[in-house]
């Protein structure tokens, strides 16, 4: 494929043999996303207005979005050149003196508590912090004294309590390292808070409960090492502490990506997309990267190149909200037309030299590309397998709710599948969310409501195999009934075992059915659909093909439902679906095979592969084409 909006330099195969991709391209893209952004200026520069969508926020502070998140974008780029860029920093200097002076017309709003001025300010700082030499100290005194006033709302602030606790960290060490007054105590407070989140394994959870995403890698490993930065404190305990996890959390961290370079599509705030890749710069600039330099190019240059490949930024060098085009139902409330430049933190590696070995060392395969991947994570719950033959990464998710740990919790069909991947994405509109087909077990009512999967309740997670429950809320009934589903790996199949305990057949006020579907697939054509007796196959126009067969305990019938606008890969989705029309009531079992490939897929020769044999206690005894058998027990 090629970068279809962008002018990029020839690719360099003798050094990239496979992405081509060279610190001069990702300047290039950087200076292509930065031109950009002009046009959308206000005249003093403090605000970039773009097209789009505003967040609850407002068009000011979508303003100021825009300055603070392209500013860190901007700092890459000043920094990275020694300074080479004065048209840059007269605009963002120019900006910055009129953003803080409170009689200008594009003056920021003050910071407040649980502001969002507070996660501008945290990237203004980092900014200001990497361009020190050739911005701040060259600023008038005035001016320095105006951005100083403007920062010291955060003295003594509140701010939520997730990751945000971070951006009161940075933004008040940036003031102790210009002399001005801070809270020692908010920036140790901060640093503390986030031990309570630590799970181990290189993994925090975003607040309390089980928050696990992108967030971890950049949001709570990031703003540690930038504080270490801003606060020359490469040698303090807490550092080493930080880079240690850092390195703990890179070990696996690539297996996340697949052989064209997409991130598994899971967790909220995905259209910061290249800001997936932070943590990678983030270890090679703290130098706690387990990661050859080359393996470090490939996988950033791999990421940039997938999306510059499906046009982002797009022909007006802006980056859109959403995944690929414009997808409002990826974003959140929050999400201004700016907010996909949080991405700028994947261009951290800008800030190394271009004599870095991870700008001039030969690139070096992704782990999908050496071989099958299967790498169990116990800390979120997570299951993760990649197959080489077609570079799909899949992840099974049994521990990821982003609920808080005590209430009823709510669902989101970025957290709540059962399965992400690489190649595909959930239903996410509003309507598709309704009927809640893909990647989910559900009791369904005779007017087709779903039940949620809200709280996950994990169990284990080791080898190649997990497993949680969740409590199964349906429409109609006072009741509330556990599911506990088990997953098992082999090769691109994941075969599931729910154990669903219903209630009593003469108990039921009304009959209910079960339902589960499998990964959606989409596309700009309508995906092809089969239908065969005990399973149901969807394959895109490029041929991924999504399947699910009926093992145990489902009707003959399968089908595949179909949406429209209802996923960020595409206009038109489809999703194969098994079913139980009626369930008989009180305990049951079901065993499903769920494949996602690019391969060519026979659902049917599938079924005859996996002997399944299920005893009178509901235990589940699973038989693999190569003799490896697995019990699974109810309890």
């Amino acid at each position: 494929m090629t970068t279809p909006y962008l002018r990029l330099p020839p690719a360099d195969r003798l050094r990239s043999p496979r992405t081509g991709w060279t610190r001069a391209h990702w300047e290039a893209l950087a200076d292509r996303m930065l031109d950009a952004l002009v046009p959308y200026a206000t005249p003093g520069f403090a605000q970039y207005r773009l097209p789009g969508r505003n967040s609850w926020s407002g068009v000011t502070l979508d303003g100021l979005e825009g300055y603070a998140r392209s500013f860190l974008l901007a700092a890459c780029r000043i920094a990275g050149s020694s300074g080479g860029q004065p048209e840059l920093i007269e605009r963002y200097a120019q900006g910055l003196a009129n953003g803080v002076d409170r009689d200008s017309a594009e003056a920021w709003p003050e910071l407040t508590d649980c502001s969002q001025q507070m996660v501008e300010a945290a990237s203004i700082a980092v900014a200001l912090h990497e361009t020190r030499s050739w911005l701040w100290d060259k600023l008038d005194a005035r001016v320095q004294e105006r951005t100083v006033d403007w920062f010291s709302g955060f003295v003594g602030g509140r701010t939520w309590d997730n990751n945000w606790r971070l951006f009161q960290v940075v933004s008040e060490e940036f003031l102790a390292s210009v002399g001005a007054p801070h809270s020692r105590q908010d920036i140790d407070d901060g640093l503390a808070r986030i031990e309570d989140w630590y799970v181990g394994d290189g993994w925090y959870t975003d607040g309390d409960g089980r928050n696990f995403d992108y967030y971890n890698g950049w949001a709570l490993h990031l703003y540690p090492l930038l504080w270490s930065r801003i606060a020359g404190a490469q040698a303090d305990e807490r550092t080493a502490l930080y880079r240690d996890r850092l390195r703990q959390f890179l070990q696996t961290y690539p297996q996340f990506f697949g052989g064209d370079g997409a991130p598994v599509h899971q967790g909220r705030s995905l259209t910061y997309r290249l800001a997936t890749v932070a943590p990678v710069w983030m270890g090679a600039l703290a130098d706690c990267t387990p990661l050859a330099p080359g393996l470090t190019r490939r996988l950033t240059s791999a990421v940039a190149r997938h999306f510059a490949e499906r046009g982002v930024p797009d022909r007006r060098g802006l980056l859109p909200l959403g995944w690929y085009d414009t997808f409002l139902p990826s974003t959140q409330p929050y999400s201004g037309p700016a907010s996909p430049y949080w991405g700028s933190k994947g261009f951290l590696g800008l800030l190394l030299s271009p004599e870095h070995p991870v700008w001039t060392d030969r690139e070096e395969p992704l782990p999908i590309e050496t071989g099958d991947q299967y790498t169990a994570l116990p800390a979120p719950g997570w299951l993760l397998h990649g197959t080489r033959h077609d570079g799909i990464v899949r992840l099974v998710n049994h521990g990821s709710d982003h609920n808080e740990p005590d209430g009823p919790g709510e669902d989101d069909p970025h957290y709540a599948k059962l399965t992400y991947s690489t190649a595909t994405a959930p239903e996410a509109a509003p309507h598709a969310w309704v009927r809640n087909t893909d990647g989910h077990i559900a009791l369904v009512a005779p007017d087709g409501t779903a039940s949620r999967r809200r709280r996950i309740h994990p169990l284990s997670c080791e080898g190649r195999t997990a497993s949680s429950w969740h409590t199964a809320e349906l429409t109609g009934y006072e009741g509330q009934f556990r599911i506990l589903t088990t997953s098992l790996l082999y090769g691109p199949w994941e075969v599931r075992v729910h154990h669903v305990d219903g209630p009593e057949d003469h108990e039921a006020p009304v009959p209910f059915g079960l339902r589960e579907g499998g990964h959606a697939v989409a596309g700009s054509v309508r995906p092809a659909a089969e239908q065969g007796e005990h399973w149901a196959l969807a394959r895109t126009e490029d041929g991924l093909s999504s399947a699910m067969a009926g093992l145990y305990g489902w009707d003959a019938d399968a089908v595949v439902a179909r949406d429209i606008a209802a996923n960020s890969h595409g206009p038109h989705s489809a999703v194969p679906c098994l079913h139980l029309a009626r369930h008989p009531g009180g305990g049951t079992v079901h065993v499903s095979l769920v494949a996602l490939s690019r391969d060519t897929v026979h659902p049917g020769a599938l079924r005859e592969a996996v002997d399944v044999q299920v005893a009178a206690d509901r235990a589940v005894t699973i038989r693999f084409p190569d003799g490896r058998a697995h019990l699974v027990r109810p309890e």
